[in-house]
């Protein structure tokens, strides 16, 4: 089987995307010092990468020195898989309640999500979505060495 591509195809790497992973975000702070950090990202098949971060945040002040990211999710388990996406910020907004039930939900459940809401109603006064455009994908799926 050599040379087999590990490449994911278009809906592979979208549906991967759109699964539950803690993403790791690699931006450019404002001095060029590389910064990767995890974070909670939501993503629909087609659609931009969203995250909410706090505009005065290493994050956030990164973002808007140099609004160009990366952001890449992986499996824990073998056979491993990832998808990396580059890009650039392509808008920001305010952040809505039903933003953060979104990503609440989606990491924590809506049980554990709600408690975790509750616990952090007065945080994030200064936060805003970051809406972040995916430009060029990376992939592998080890998986497809087995067949």
């Amino acid at each position: 089987m050599t040379g087999m591509s590990l490449t994911m195809t278009r809906d592979e790497r979208e549906e991967f995307l759109a699964g539950v992973h803690v993403g790791v975000l690699g931006l450019t702070e404002p001095d060029g010092a590389p910064l990767a950090v995890p974070i909670w990202y939501g993503y629909e098949c087609g659609g931009d990468v969203w995250l909410i971060t706090d505009t005065e945040s290493r994050k956030g002040r990164a973002l808007a020195a140099n609004p160009r990211f990366s952001l890449c999710a992986q499996s824990e388990d073998p056979p491993y898989k990832y998808v990396t996406v580059t890009g650039d910020v392509a808008a920001t907004r305010a952040v809505r309640q039903e933003d953060r039930r979104a990503l609440a939900y989606r990491y924590l459940g809506p049980e554990l999500g709600d408690m975790y809401l509750e616990a952090t109603a007065d945080e994030g006064g200064d936060s805003e979505v970051y809406i972040l455009r995916p430009t060029r994908w990376m992939t592998v799926d080890y998986g497809k060495q087995f067949g």
